[in-house]
This record gives C-alpha cells, sequence and structure tokens, in this order.
C-alpha cells in the first residue's frame, strides 16, 4: 500500500471530458492522458468531442497547413 497517492493534475470547479468514460467530470478524477480539457464549464465540455472534430476539420482544410502528399508521393508544391 502506498503512503501518498499521487494526485492527477487539475481542481475542483474544472471540468473534463473523460474519453475512457465517456462523460463529464469535475476535477481530476482521471489521468489526464485520458480527458480532454480543462473547460470553465460543464456544458463546454459536454460538448468537447464536437468542439475536437470541428477543430480537426479546420486544421485538415487550413491551406496553410496543408501537407498532403500528391499522387506521386511528394509533397504539394505552392
Amino acid at each position: 500500500m502506498a503512503l501518498f497517492k499521487k494526485r492527477t493534475a487539475g481542481k475542483p470547479g474544472e471540468w473534463y471530458y473523460c474519453l475512457e468514460h465517456k462523460k463529464v467530470e469535475e476535477g481530476p478524477d482521471c489521468p489526464a492522458k485520458n480527458r480532454f480539457g480543462p473547460y470553465a464549464t460543464r456544458e463546454e465540455a459536454a460538448h468537447a468531442m464536437e468542439t475536437a472534430r470541428e477543430r480537426n476539420l479546420e486544421w485538415e482544410t487550413d491551406p496553410r497547413w496543408h501537407d498532403a502528399s500528391g499522387p506521386d508521393g511528394n509533397r504539394d508544391q505552392d
């Protein structure tokens, strides 16, 4: 038995979306590797996956960051 339990980073009043449990949690319940956040409100945390999808789509379609290879295997040249 460990004398000192290692706490996860975070504090009460911060909201997270747990990727393992697929639910909103307040404070540092799960390890950081399994969560998105912190969010200011429970509502923001509840929409974490939607927010991530939107940000991924923006990044994937942003011409400044587009580094997909062309049909010949070379990166697109501007």
